[in-house]
């Protein structure tokens, strides 16, 4: 990519609401020392963006801003002192930058997010430090590498934070990106799956993603009980929350010492809790944000491995970034949104 300045299509949001996104024009990026330009082939859209347009996520966030997280592409420029990265190789930028391995810390989950408060991946070109982004598993598209960096690795991360092994009993609420992820990783791992979901059309599909049981929720709202009858009355090992204020149901389908991993708010930032369902049964209950670059890593190993591949609901190009956003706050198709930037 030559270094001469060019314009790109980004997208800007230039106040709290989907409707006030905008198509517009801005410089290419260059890449400064230690740092990739990366041509964005695909984004993906997740419940956080949305999250942070409602304004109920980030409420000081100044504007404009180019929202959106995920995205995989193909490197176009390297600045000076890269080594891990040339022209032509295929990556994803890690949505936490700066986390590499270890602990998170306070300013990498505060300030170093993309899609907010950093810039985030609705531009054609987007430029990131080398050592923040990795190598795109051969066997996947960049529609379905732009799936991984928030809700894959979410899902990853909480199944390790678990302790998933074959011999454990894993849940998953519905059949949003995370979910699914959760899904097909504990299966190649050999757990066992009961999913949850609304339709018996979505039964079928989690069933044959390879979930051991399903329930319907519409059907049996108080669904722990069908859980633990499921296996046996032992209930489950690891829980997978992602609506959040199901989490009472989710303490009563947990076996005793059993991990609950809190990823997500669909349902609400609320909900009421019995102490003693927690303390009794010597539950362990954790927030999960994504993960580092390692475990990033460790993930991709096992979707190489076992040739996983994302399960994606809808596909948009970029000026129907609007109808992309109704479609993720609809939900009615199972996985992932993708926006296409060919």
């Amino acid at each position: 990519m030559s270094q001469v300045a060019k314009e790109m299509n980004v997208v800007e949001a230039t106040g709290f609401s989907v409707d006030l996104l905008k198509l517009e024009r801005r410089p290419v990026p260059t890449a400064g020392t230690g740092e990739i330009v990366v041509k964005v082939g695909a984004a993906s859209l997740n419940y956080r963006d949305l999250a942070v347009l409602s304004g109920t996520y980030l409420p000081d966030l100044k504007f404009p801003y180019i929202p959106v997280s995920d995205c995989a592409g193909e490197v176009a420029e390297v600045g000076s002192g890269v080594t891990n990265f040339a022209v032509g190789d295929r990556v994803v930028p890690c949505y936490i930058q700066g986390w590499h391995d270890g602990e998170l810390t306070q300013e990498q989950r505060t300030t170093k997010t993309l899609g907010a408060p950093l810039d985030g991946v609705l531009q054609e070109y987007i430029v990131v430090p080398a050592d923040d982004a990795v190598m795109t598993p051969a066997s996947l598209t960049d529609e379905e590498a732009a799936t991984l960096p928030i809700a894959a690795l979410t899902a990853w991360n909480c199944l390790k934070s678990g302790g998933v092994t074959a011999e454990k009993t894993v849940l998953v609420q519905g059949t949003g990106g995370v979910a699914l992820f959760a899904l097909q990783f504990a299966k190649a791992l050999g757990a066992k799956v009961i999913a949850l979901t609304s339709t018996d059309e979505k039964t079928k599909m989690l069933e044959d993603l390879g979930a051991d049981h399903v329930v319907n929720y519409r059907e049996i709202p108080e669904w722990a009980d069908a859980v633990r009858t499921a296996t046996a009355g032992k209930g489950v090992d690891i829980i997978v929350e992602t609506t959040g204020t199901s989490i009472p149901q989710s303490l009563n389908a947990c076996a005793f010492g059993g991990f609950i991993g809190v990823i997500g708010f669909v349902g609400g930032y609320e909900t009421t809790l019995n102490i003693r369902q927690l303390i009794g049964p010597k539950i362990r209950m954790e927030g999960i944000v994504v993960g580092s670059q390692k475990m990033l890593q460790e993930m991709i190993s096992l979707i190489a491995a076992h040739d996983i591949h994302p399960v994606i609901a809808d596909r948009f190009p970029m000026d129907k970034i609007v109808d992309a956003f109704d479609a993720l706050q609809k939900g009615t198709k199972p996985g992932k949104v993708v926006i296409n930037f060919a």
